[in-house]
């Protein structure tokens, strides 16, 4: 498999394949929304957008980045998320980063969002299409986040290489800049838990799927081949 790993603003071209990666935490967060039963996540362009698809369909849940605000049910905050009943409701996400990367390869065949805790499940579905190319969409700090680079080179090995140890690549997303202001308070909307769940390997089962659904950006779990199934494909 050939993997290429790229900011967003080196996005030149659509890929066909493209595995979108933001550990903390909008993917985190979207995991867990999952976890806590929603049933499909919108990914908004803009906090405008966000505000007014809540406006349109009040029994949505928006959440973005930061602080509480008005028009707003949730921020985005896996520690805070974690507690909250989300059955069979929509979740309209948008974050500095996550969304941003998802939207710019809205056109690919094949969108996957991820963090650590689906790398195995997002590895799994490219072991099973036998992928010959994916993106690696590294989603903050212009493509320099080190959280993000390193669980996206994890799902790349692992892809390839199943037994591939996940220590390091740990490591260095809990030294990395994005974890530092998480646990510092240098950012806002924080739940003192979110760099532990963000770091927690293959938390879920399930892939995620973002794909266009008339002009929304949706993002949908996805199950994904038993271990036994894989070997027979």
């Amino acid at each position: 498999m050939d993997a290429r790993f790229l900011g967003i603003p080196e996005l030149v071209e659509t890929p066909s394949v493209a595995v979108v990666v933001d550990v903390m935490r909008a993917f985190t967060v979207a995991a867990w929304a999952f976890a806590q039963g929603a049933e499909k996540i919108v990914l908004a362009e803009s906090l405008d957008e966000a505000l007014a698809l809540k406006a349109r369909h009040p029994d949505w849940v928006a959440l973005k980045d930061g602080p509480p605000a008005p028009g707003f049910d949730a921020v985005n905050s896996p520690g805070l998320l974690r507690s909250v009943d989300l059955g069979e409701r929509t979740v309209v996400q948008k974050t500095t980063a996550g969304t941003v990367g998802a939207l710019a390869v809205k056109e690919a065949s094949l969108v996957l969002c991820a963090g650590f805790v689906v790398a195995e499940a997002t590895a799994r579905v490219l072991r099973t299409r036998r992928s010959d190319s994916v993106t690696f969409v590294v989603t903050g700090e212009d493509g320099q986040a080190d959280e993000d680079l390193a669980c996206a080179q994890y799902i790349a090995r692992r892809a390839t290489e199943a037994a591939t140890p996940a220590a390091e690549y740990l490591r260095r997303a809990a030294e990395s800049r994005a974890a530092a202001e998480l646990t510092e308070g240098v950012r806002q909307g924080v739940h003192p838990d979110d760099v532990a769940l963000c770091l927690e390997l293959d938390r879920f089962p399930f892939a995620m799927v973002a794909a266009l659904d008339d002009s929304l950006m949706v993002l949908r779990r996805c199950s994904v081949p038993s271990l036994v199934d894989e070997a027979s494909i």
